[in-house]
């Protein structure tokens, strides 16, 4: 597949729409009162409502109307108070009824918008609709030699479809629009997000057009992509293929491909199917669901801050820059997280942003771990915080401390303690180790007088290999300019 060139860049434009499935956290089914647990064996946790046996009728699950309304309210959108379910039917294996139970013409949220960031400027993405529906099952193909296996455990888990506008015109901005949709959702705590579960799946619907052209293009739809990375590797791929086909005097078959991301490429699943080609129709075991007023306010009042609003208190309230704001409220468990440890560290906030960006972000990368499993608490870092304000030890034995925190020795006045660790601060002790260091190196003592002010950086190495990296470093720094700079 060759590159996409640059004139092809100026003269195709990009058409973009994503369809983000996203699991709501409900502990029973939509339409059942069968567990949504994840990892259950196989088949136990589809009941009689599940698969449609005969004489059995699907209950709402409000819970799940109710994260449908709450993120309806999150994005701005109209939430209808009358939205009907319909049967959608197609054949496929893990599809025990038939059909799938959805929504189609009155979807329970309607357009709304959500704005994403791009180079530092505001770009807004339309939301069409969000419907609820029921899960299907899952093929399981490679525990079985020449076989296909049907788990019906995730059929009937309850599914909100967020459906985009085709604002999108690269895959960054596909991208960007799915992280902050990925943010939004376990902010609201209606899904965990996890995409290697499956819990947060997305679709994306590419197209090209001519510059300028008000005609949207034929678009394929890739189905099912669980990564971020993958979403925006498979997007380029399908631009760089339409462009392609199109240049070399061919048309684009509307289809849904796969990712295949071993191979970085895409490949055709099936024809597209339209929507009239799964004959909706009203179900007719399911009442219109109706939301009134005060359920709307009762979930709006339920909200939580979100984090356009907990970022710009970032900035305003703790006085950080945007950036570390933006990496700070990008989870709603780490911005708590970062507020709890500005408490403990008597409201240090810089401090505790560097900290937290810089070496617990690095120990967790490395353990390979989430916040949650963190060793080091919000208490145990703000409390290291305070003990190098108060000049108990220095900034680069912190790291030391910090390290023994995360490999279980303790508290950080414990290990300050156990290791002889607590810097020293007596003037008189440091002003001794100086004169020493000074009597010890006569060369460079006279260097330094005669304008070679860079070695201050040897004396002050001497001083802290001295006193084993005890010495304060500001007293080191004034002390040694002080006797230095006199004759």
């Amino acid at each position: 597949m060759r590159a996409l060139q640059k004139s092809n860049s100026m003269t195709w434009e990009t058409v973009i729409g994503l369809e983000v499935h996203v699991q709501l956290q409900t502990k029973s089914k939509i339409f059942s009162g069968a567990s949504t647990s994840y990892g259950a064996e196989p088949n136990t946790q589809a009941c009689a409502v599940d698969i449609a046996l005969p004489g059995v009728l699907p209950v709402m699950n409000q819970d799940a109307a109710r994260m449908a309304i709450k993120l309806g309210l999150a994005v701005d959108a109209e939430i209808n108070r009358h939205s009907v379910f319909a049967r959608k039917n197609y054949f496929y294996p893990d599809l025990p009824k038939g059909y799938q139970i959805s929504q189609f013409e009155i979807p329970i949220v309607g357009k709304g918008h959500l704005a994403i960031d791009i180079d530092g400027h505001e770009k807004i993405i339309g939301i069409t609709r969000a419907h609820l529906e029921e899960d299907a099952g899952k093929s399981l193909h490679e525990d079985f030699h020449g076989m296909t296996g049907i788990d019906l455990n995730r059929a009937g888990t309850p599914l909100l479809e967020i459906v985009s506008e085709p604002d999108m015109r690269s895959a960054t901005e596909a991208v960007a629009y799915l992280k902050k949709l990925h943010t939004l959702v376990r902010y609201l705590e209606v899904c965990d997000g996890n995409m290697q579960e499956g819990s947060f799946r997305c679709d994306a619907n590419v197209s090209i057009r001519q510059q300028g052209d008000p005609e949207l293009g034929t678009r394929t739809e890739l189905k099912n992509i669980n990564s971020f990375r993958f979403v925006e590797r498979a997007i380029e791929f399908e631009i760089e293929r339409h462009i392609e086909i199109i240049e070399d005097g061919r048309k684009i078959v509307q289809e849904t491909r796969l990712y295949d991301p071993d191979r970085d490429e895409t490949r055709s699943m099936r024809t597209k199917e339209d929507a009239h080609d799964y004959r909706y129709f009203p179900d007719p075991d399911l009442p219109p669901l109706e939301v009134t007023d005060e359920l709307i306010e009762d979930v709006k009042n339920g909200l939580p801050e979100l984090p356009d609003v907990k970022r710009e208190r970032f900035v305003n309230q703790y006085k950080l820059n945007v950036e570390d704001a933006r990496q700070l409220t990008a989870d709603r468990e780490l911005a708590d997280y970062f507020e709890a440890t500005v408490t403990a560290a008597d409201g240090d906030a810089k401090t505790v942003a560097n900290w937290i960006t810089g070496e617990l972000f690095g120990h967790l990368n490395k353990s390979e771990i989430e916040l949650d499993a963190s060793p080091v608490s919000s208490e145990m870092l703000g409390a290291l915080v305070q003990r190098i304000n108060d000049d108990t030890i220095s900034g680069k034995i912190a790291k030391d401390v910090f390290q023994a925190m995360w490999d279980g020795e303790g508290h950080v006045d414990e290990i300050i303690k156990s290791r002889g660790l607590k810097q020293i601060t007596d003037v008189s002790a440091i002003e001794n180790m100086i004169d020493e260091i000074i009597t010890a190196h006569p060369k460079q003592t006279q260097q330094f007088r005669d304008g070679q002010q860079n070695l201050i950086g040897f004396f002050v190495g001497q001083v802290m290999k001295a006193s084993q990296g005890k010495a304060n470093p500001k007293a080191v720094n004034k002390i040694l300019r002080d006797k230095l700079e006199s004759t």
